[in-house]
């Protein structure tokens, strides 16, 4: 063979290799839609992020997210909603009972992983084995953990009679954690004292009422309105003289005595998985529907101390973390 040809197959397979290797080494880009009440990503969502990544998703590499957030204004998600359904986003995230169920109206084909409270109970899916339609996720247990969360403030409080409760009846799942509170509160001899905290300006109302009516404790139902009203809240209450039992680890941060319920950021890493099943070719009617499993109990003894109470030694040795 000629030198000149041999110099030509040469450069031909120098020009080739880098095109095959490139298209051989190239992957499809994913499009995620995310939808949420916050106004900007928060830690806990930033999980999500963090779960992709664990699935190999890189942002600016194969992942693209479309973040939408209603900046606590549940009345503006359904336009989100239907903004990334007509961006033709792969799959929705959705976080929280209102965007789940916002994007559910605006599409039925696009497949959706939500985090919600009681998606059967709600009509998300048909059931936890068999979700059917285009929903399947994570379905968090806070209704059926209403009961333990009052069992907690009894356990504080040994022999407590009455405990206000606030909740936000604007929240599609608030009426399942209602009525569980209910069960327990008879079952413990604990009367509940029931206010309706619509909006930010109902809470001072409601500590009046309960100081009122001496109540001795404050449970905040799950709701993205006490979430992100965590601190005011805890503000107010300390004014009150009055111990809160919220359901997120962020609001004890933020000031409240106790948080219980499951863990948020857990939820939102493992809600990962079932983007890139779906990703990968799976069907969301097919894929169960996971519980938590994880749960945790947080007690602020910066609080504790400010309301002269003393945290008995066993709910101290059963926290996930105490803040002092």
């Amino acid at each position: 063979m000629k030198r000149r040809t041999v110099l030509g197959l040469l450069g031909g397979a120098v020009v080739a290799w880098p095109l095959a290797a490139r298209a051989q080494q190239a992957k499809p880009v994913s499009r995620i839609g995310m939808l949420s009440l916050a106004s900007a990503m928060t830690p806990i969502e930033d999980a999500f992020r963090q779960g992709m990544r664990d699935f190999g998703y890189v942002e600016g590499q194969n992942l693209v997210l479309e973040y939408r957030g209603a900046a606590g204004r549940a009345d503006r998600l359904a336009q989100l909603a239907a903004e990334l359904v007509a961006a033709n986003v792969d799959v929705i995230f959705t976080m929280g009972s209102e965007a789940t169920r916002a994007t559910r109206q605006a599409t039925t084909s696009i497949p959706i992983v939500m985090t919600s409270t009681n998606a059967v109970g709600l009509g998300f899916v048909a059931s936890l084995a068999r979700p059917g339609g285009n929903t399947t996720g994570l379905s968090m247990l806070g209704p059926e953990v209403s009961g333990k969360r009052l069992e907690l403030l009894n356990e504080l409080i040994p022999g407590i009679v009455k405990v206000a409760v606030f909740w936000n009846p604007n929240d599609p799942s608030a009426e399942f954690s209602l009525k569980e509170t209910q069960v327990a509160g008879e079952a413990l001899a604990v009367k509940l004292q029931i206010l309706e905290t619509r909006d930010a300006d109902a809470f001072d109302g409601a500590f009046q009422a309960a100081t009122r009516e001496d109540a001795a404790a404050v449970i905040l139902l799950p709701a993205p309105l006490m979430s992100r009203n965590a601190g005011r809240i805890a503000t107010l209450a300390m004014q009150s003289r009055l111990p809160t039992l919220f359901y997120s680890d962020d609001s004890a941060k933020a000031g409240g005595l106790i948080s219980y319920g499951p863990s948020l950021a857990a939820m939102h890493r493992r809600a990962a998985y079932f983007v890139d099943r779906i990703l990968k070719g799976a069907n969301p009617a097919d894929l169960p529907v996971e519980q938590p499993t994880k749960f945790d109990l947080v007690i602020n003894l910066t609080t504790a101390k400010a309301l002269g109470l003393t945290i008995p030694p066993n709910l101290l040795v059963l926290a996930d973390e105490v803040i002092e």
